[in-house]
């Protein structure tokens, strides 16, 4: 599928990992390269050496009152954080002015299990009596959504994609086309996961620890997408934009070649290339990339399901004003993702 939206801008962003709340800190550990994954404590990880990165500097106590966070899990508390970052940076004042036209589209890959194993954990020990109703909302990987549609009042299209490694790029795809058919003036698109000991012990189990699940991580990456008119009409700023998206879905053996061909049918002009999901692990992809610079986040803050908010964040930080990026995501077997990006003015 390609889909080539016409004009469509980035107004703000922010992001939460581990290496920080913002992007500040986390383009700093990207210029650096300093990696912000820690060790794994042995009983969660069974054994010494792995390593997960943990949004640890974040506090949900920042961005909501205590009482009204203890009702929210730790995706859609991440999310919210995130969102207020980026309307912040899109100058995007609350109560929001048309909250009919304000949507939001995020990727999530785990959200709702912390809470769901909770929720199960009081029932089987203890019957009907052991659940717990607030838990109960949180269970389902569109809490995070529409928590946060409900916290900022966007009453606009509301959807949540789990695509595997590609969750993030998918909700990006998805907020472009709304806006080019006129179904919002403003969407929220991006990622949002958790990364709880509960997944590392089951990722354990089904022995990917050493593999796609090794050095996971959990944070969310938001950006604030317009058209390029309706950005102008309210004097924004215009911090990059968003150009042609191309995808293929399962690539069957023996067609790989052809299979990137589909996703990449030039050699890239781009400046920066950005590999998200398990796009450094995808032996035909990487085969057929020019020798530019590339930006792989998941070393810095970890590898998550919904990463490519993040590393969509970190392109947009890192292009300079009309530099254009290419950013690449993939998971095992498929979908693979190619996003072209040019840079705008910083935020």
């Amino acid at each position: 599928m390609i889909v080539s939206p016409r004009d469509i801008v980035v107004t703000g962003y922010s992001a939460i990992s581990a290496a920080g709340v913002g992007t500040v800190p986390l383009r700093d550990a990207v210029v650096s390269g300093t990696s912000r994954l820690v060790p794994v404590p042995p009983e969660i990880a069974g054994m010494e050496g792995r390593l997960w990165g943990k949004a640890d500097a974040f506090k949900a106590s920042d961005f909501m009152p205590p009482l009204k966070a203890r009702k929210l899990d730790r995706c859609s508390l991440m999310a919210v954080g995130a969102t207020k970052m980026a309307l912040d940076t899109a100058a995007l004042s609350l109560p929001l002015a048309d909250p009919e036209r304000v949507g939001i589209m995020l990727g999530c890959g785990f959200g709702g299990i912390a809470n769901s194993a909770e929720l199960l954990s009081g029932y089987f020990g203890s019957g009907v009596e052991g659940l717990a109703p607030m838990l109960f909302p949180n269970t389902v990987a569109n809490a995070a959504a529409s928590n946060t549609s409900i916290e900022f009042g966007m009453q606009g299209p509301n959807v949540t994609i789990v695509q595997r490694f590609c969750s993030a790029e998918s909700a990006v795809m998805m907020a472009c086309r709304f806006l080019a058919e006129g179904r919002a003036d403003v969407v929220l698109a991006g990622g949002v996961d958790e990364l709880t000991p509960l997944m590392l012990r089951a990722f354990r189990e089904m022995g990917q620890q050493g593999s796609f699940a090794a050095g996971f991580g959990e944070g969310a990456g938001v950006l604030v997408l317009e058209t390029r008119a309706g950005a102008e009409r309210r004097g924004a700023t215009i911090r990059g934009v968003i150009g042609t998206m191309r995808t293929i879905g399962f690539l069957p053996r023996g067609a790989e070649e052809d299979g990137m061909r589909r996703l990449l049918p030039e050699l890239p002009a781009a400046a920066l290339l950005s590999l998200s999901g398990t796009a450094d692990l995808c032996a035909p992809l990487l085969a057929r990339l020019p020798d530019r610079p590339r930006l792989e986040v998941h070393r810095i803050t970890g590898r998550s399901l919904a990463m490519g908010g993040i590393a969509l964040v970190v392109l947009l930080e890192s292009l300079k004003q009309g530099q254009h990026g290419l950013h690449l995501a993939a998971s095992p077997q498929g979908p693979y993702f190619a996003i072209d990006v040019t840079g705008g003015a910083p935020a």
